[in-house]
Formats: structure tokens, sequence, C-alpha cells
């Protein structure tokens, strides 16, 4: 598995973008299977990779946190059945409170530091910084880590994505004449910052004699056009690195003929926005097609389907565990949603007639692969909402001792093994999530840039039909209804 973060679906050229340079993605879409209509599930990285272990959506009862005692884990089960595990990856966002428990469920792991704010080198004098703007600007800690960091990587040898490609290209090497294993090579790039190195930013040349911009804010677009066209320049340079290092996958499985017995999957947990619809990044805003529709590669030699497309609608990030799960002959579990891709990619068979996707706290989200129904919150604060864990951790901390004080122990949900979680009502939205409350129903064929929502009452009563079938299998919390005035 071959895994990006923040890679966008309509940035490259096997879904018809013609101004970026990735040669191996079109190369990659020759060898494999391409899905037309891949969609996220939970927003953003760490709710995306819970997903992925539990095959199942977790945003409905979690905000960003860690794997729970009761979820079952993918890789574990492999791990335990006999399938040696390995996570290469320099996403940091594992090893901090919010994500620690991901990358003990493999047999080994390796890590390598220097991604966005990742606390690596200690500095204490504050680093010479550059004329800025935007996110690059900011005198928090996270920019100025960034600093630092990039002071410790010159080289495109010494880039964190450079050394996770090289030790999964190692760990294939050593051990490709052996059977039953699973390897998860993953870079945190192309995330912001869009930090590369000079011969990917030479094949975008253009006339930005501006300051250092590569790090947008999650904001509405205030920037100039040559200021936006500067920072697609360098998404797109980034972009090309990816694409550089998946090229260095592709002449390995050549070199060793994995061909004949060995998956690869290339995906993405979600897109990013770059000035589209008005807007910089994720999150704040609904979740637009261009964060929403990924890109999605398989090759299966069991199937040997290569160079060809599906349309049916598929969710990588819980489809992915059963599918690694049916490869190696294992069943999944009764508490995983997902289902295994094989009937897509042997003949394009549905596997779902809708899909639910959101973020935590923010619109609930069904598409059945032409339209999308994004519905919205009653109340602007967001409320009731509530955290249901037993590993109270946020993205960078533990949570507050003050979110703890008036707790309750919650009835075991469905998929919680019998135990009672802790209910903690959550803090207010995504900062400046207006947006959340407006209900949208998009029809994607007239529509696809979702420029114009529609007003159809029976449209939107069969897109709820599909919503609350998806809330009732995932065991939503009543207060989830509430909030959504359904």
């Amino acid at each position: 598995m071959v895994m990006f973060d923040s890679l966008n679906r309509h940035m490259l050229p096997p879904y018809g973008c013609t101004w970026t340079h990735a040669p191996n993605f079109s190369r990659l879409a020759k060898r494999a299977v391409t899905f037309e209509t891949s969609y996220v599930c939970s927003m953003p990285c760490m709710p995306a990779r819970r997903d992925l272990h539990t095959a199942r959506p977790s945003f409905l009862h979690r905000s960003w946190g860690p794997l729970e005692p009761f979820d079952d884990s993918a890789p574990d089960i492999l791990r335990n059945n006999g399938i040696y595990t390995h996570l290469a990856s320099d996403h940091y966002h594992y090893w901090e409170d919010g994500g620690a428990t991901y990358h003990t469920r493999y047999n080994s792991w390796e890590f390598f530091r220097g991604q966005e704010g990742d606390p690596w080198k200690g500095q204490v004098e504050d680093p010479l910084w550059p004329d800025a703007m935007g996110r690059n600007n900011d005198r928090d800690n996270y920019p100025r880590q960034d600093l630092i960091n990039r002071s410790f990587m010159k080289t495109e040898a010494e880039h964190s994505q450079t050394k996770t490609f090289d030790a999964g290209i190692e760990f294939i090497r050593r051990n490709s004449t052996q059977d039953n294993w699973f390897l998860q090579v993953e870079t945190f790039d192309p995330h912001e910052p869009f930090f590369s190195h000079e011969r990917y930013k030479a094949l975008y040349p253009h006339g930005y004699k501006g300051p250092l911009f590569d790090w947008p804010k999650y904001q509405k677009v205030s920037e100039s056009a040559d200021e936006i066209e500067h920072v697609r320049y360098e998404y797109a340079a980034l972009l090309s690195m990816c694409d550089h290092s998946l090229g260095r996958v592709l002449d390995l499985m050549d070199e060793l003929d994995l061909w004949k017995d060995t998956m690869l999957i290339v995906w993405t947990d979600h897109g990013f926005l770059l000035g589209e619809h008005d807007c910089w990044a994720k999150m704040w805003m609904p979740m637009y097609n261009e964060i929403a529709h990924t890109p999605f590669f398989v090759w299966d030699p069991r199937i040997g389907k290569a160079g060809e497309r599906r349309k049916s609608l598929v969710q990588p990030s819980i489809d992915l565990g059963p599918t690694l799960l049916d490869f190696f002959e294992l069943p999944t579990t009764e508490d995983m949603i997902g289902q295994p891709l094989r009937p897509v990619m042997e003949s394009d068979a549905p596997i779902r007639e809708a899909g639910i996707f959101g973020l935590f706290g923010g619109h609930v989200n069904v598409t059945d692969g032409r339209y999308v129904y994004m519905r919205g919150r009653v109340s602007p604060d967001g409320q009731p909402l509530f955290n249901y864990t037993l590993m109270p951790t946020m993205m960078r901390s533990m949570f507050h001792a003050r979110d703890m004080q008036d707790l309750q122990l919650a009835e075991p949900f469905s998929f919680t093994k019998g135990c009672r979680t802790l209910r903690i009502k959550a803090g207010g939205p995504y900062p400046g999530s207006d947006a959340y409350g407006e209900t949208m129903l998009f029809d994607l064929q007239n529509d696809p840039q979702q420029q114009k929502p529609i007003h159809d009452p029976a449209i939107e009563r069969r897109m709820i039909n599909h919503l609350t079938e998806w809330m009732k299998r995932c065991d939503a919390p009543r207060e989830q209804y509430e909030r959504l005035a359904l």
C-alpha cells in the first residue's frame, strides 16, 4: 500500500489534468484498476486512518483520536494470523497523543521526522525568518518548527518523503522472495506546507517574485491571482515529487516481477482546496468534491485487470481493510461495515447504493455517485455533540480536565463489544465553519463543480433515506439525529 495525504484527484493526469507533471500516475493507471467514484468517509487524517483499521465510519461518534480498546484493526488481524506487517511513514500525527495506538498494530514500523510542525530538531534561538505570507508567516510554534526542520532537509535525499520510500523499497528488496507480508508506505506529502526541492519547482516556471508562500491558511481566499497561481504551482511541484517516489515503487515492481503475486494499492485520505470555491484547505468549509472525491488505484494479481476503469461507488478508507483481509483469505469481523473490492475490480459490480462521509461536528454527507447531499446542523454552535471514547486524547494533547468534569458513561454501542464509553461534551465546531448549517444538494452530472445547489424534494427524500440508513448501520448516537433535525 502506497498512501499519500491530501492528494488531489483533479490534479492527476489519469483523471484528466493536462498541466501537472505526473507520468508515473499515468503509468500506474495502465497497470491497475482506476476507480472513478471513490469517496472519503471520516475526515481528516487520523479519523480516516481509524476507518482504515476498523472498516467502519468513526466521525459520528468521535473527533480526531486513537484506536480504541474495542476497535478491530485489519493490520492487527493480519499480524495475528501470521501475515507480517510493516509501516514506513513520515506522517508525524501517528506519534502524537491523538494517534499513538496505530503504529503498534504492526509487527514493525519506521518513522522519519521533519514534516510540517513535527517537533523534531531542538533549537532555542529563533530561526532566520524569511519574508513570508500565509501560514508561513504566522509566528507560532508550527511555522517556527517547520523552518527549523527544512534546514535539515536541504537535499532531496534528506527529505522525509524520500527516506520513507527508501525504507519501503529496502523492505521490499529484503523480503520480496517471502510470502505473506503487508507493507504500508505512507507519506505526509503532498500535505501542506508544499515543501519540495528545486528540480520539481523547475517543472512549473512562473514569474512569481513574492515572499515565501507554500502554506495557505484555512480560510477564505484573500490573495491575488498571482499568489493563488504560485501556491498551486508549489502544490504541483510537491505532487511531482510524490510521482517520482511512486515511480521508484513501480520500477521495483518491474525489476522483481512482483506484479504476478503482489497486490498494489495507491490511495489518499482526502484532497485539498487550492482556491476552488474561494477557499483554501479543508475542514472549515463543506466537503466539496475537491476534498471528498479522491484518486484510487488497485492492482490485484488474482484478477489481473489492468488499464481499466470502474464506476461503482467505493470508499477506500472503509473498504481497504476488508480488501486486505480478503486477499489473505481471512474473514472480516461482524463490526466491519466496509466491503472487499474484488467484485468491483472484477466486473464493476456495485457494493453499495450510497456512501456516508463527513467531519465530526460538521455536515453529515451522503452520495450515491451522482448526487451529493450535505445535511446541515440545526443549531449555530453544532450542539448537542458528544465524544464517545475510552481514549480521551485530542490531536496533540489529552482532553482538558474541565471537559472531563461532567462526563457520563454511555450505554454500549453495537461495535464497542459491551464496553460503556465515556460520554464527553464536545466543543464548538471547527473555527470558521459557519457553512455547516446550510443543507445543500448537488447534481454532479449537471454541475460537476458544485456551483449551484438544486432543490428537488423527491431526490432529497431519497438521499435522506440513504443517510438515515447509514446512520442506523453505524449505530449513530441519538443526538446526531437531533442536531441534523432527522
